[in-house]
């Protein structure tokens, strides 16, 4: 592993405003940075009342703004929804703002409901264009783009990667080149598939000679087991209400999960979380040890949904603190 990083979806806590949750984003950067984490990404959703990352490229750029070495980017911007023109011309603006600093994650779901979907794109396709957009979207973040320029944009080289959660994304970035993060926070069903797929069939490119591979994990830490598993339900209901259809600002942490959601529900939600770390510092360093050393991952990424602020900010220090000792392990063999 040469590095660890964070994913932040803004996630607006119940009794809480859109307000409060970018304010949080904000200092959560803040303190990420300082804790050693390489990047700091956040995703596009859209509809979703417990989450504040809609208008993802504003918030890169305000993170971006507030911090001042770490990477910050887009894991991810869902293509479909977007002219690649459009991005380009977001991102090379966000690039010129803060060189060196800014990457693009790009998914292939619409990150929302179908109603939300054809509020978006006006007009559905039913063709995938997504692998001719990813290239198309390159083209306009190189040195020479064509008639049709992004400005800014052009000659930016801004990193893209591709996103995805089944073997399709690692088909397509095995065959452009690119580095490929899978969303096993929340569907790790395919993952070692996926790896598989990615390693063997990988094309060098001029952007990259060989296979990058981030791994993402959901992270939820305190100072005892308990503490960590209570606060760690608010994800858990908010997963299950997601799931049934009734999204909502993040939940107040409960004392058992099982009493507010149905047996079936909660296994569904529990295998789909259960590329996860909970608990004492001890017990989520054996958790994530047991992630870096079966995956192999050349970076990991970690997420997790606290209702309460400061304990988002406690639970990320302390995986910071695990995870620097493991990549001087890594480092180290």
């Amino acid at each position: 592993m040469q590095h660890f990083s964070l994913l932040d979806l803004s996630p607006i806590p119940e009794g809480g405003t859109a307000s409060d949750a970018l304010s949080n984003t904000v200092d959560l950067a803040r303190a990420a940075e300082v804790a050693g984490y390489h990047r700091y990404w956040l995703a596009e959703h859209h509809n979703m009342p417990g989450i504040a990352s809609a208008a993802t490229s504003v918030v890169i750029g305000h993170v971006a703004g507030a911090t001042r070495t770490m990477r910050v980017g887009a894991g991810g911007i869902m293509l479909p929804n977007h002219a690649p023109l459009m991005i380009a011309e977001q991102f090379g603006t966000l690039a010129t703002l803060y060189p060196g600093r800014i990457d693009l994650g790009l998914g292939r779901a619409p990150g929302t409901d179908m109603p939300t979907a054809r509020a978006l794109r006006r007009n559905l396709s039913q063709e995938d264009t997504f692998p001719q957009d990813v290239q198309e979207l390159m083209e306009y973040f190189g040195d020479d783009p064509g008639p049709v320029r992004a400005v800014p944009g052009t000659g930016t080289h801004v990193p893209v990667w591709i996103l995805g959660s089944s073997l399709y994304g690692a088909q397509l970035a095995a065959y452009l080149g690119l580095p490929y993060a899978f969303a096993s926070h929340f569907a790790p069903a395919m993952l070692e598939q996926a790896i598989t797929m990615y390693r063997t069939t990988f094309r060098p490119s001029k952007t990259l000679s060989r296979p990058y591979l981030m791994v993402a994990a959901g992270v939820c830490a305190a100072e005892t087991d308990a503490e960590a598993n209570r606060l760690r339900s608010s994800q858990i209901l908010a997963f299950s209400r997601l799931r049934t259809g009734n999204p909502g600002p993040l939940p107040k942490p409960v004392d058992d999960v099982t009493e507010e959601v149905p047996p079936m529900v909660l296994e569904q939600v529990n295998h789909a979380l259960s590329c996860s770390a909970t608990g004492s510092k001890a017990t989520v360093r054996d958790q994530l040890r047991w992630i870096v050393e079966r995956y192999q991952p050349d970076e990991l990424m970690v997420t997790g949904m606290i209702h309460d602020h400061e304990a988002r900010v406690r639970s990320f220090n302390m995986a910071a603190e695990v995870l620097s000792d493991l990549k001087e392990l890594a480092a180290a063999v």
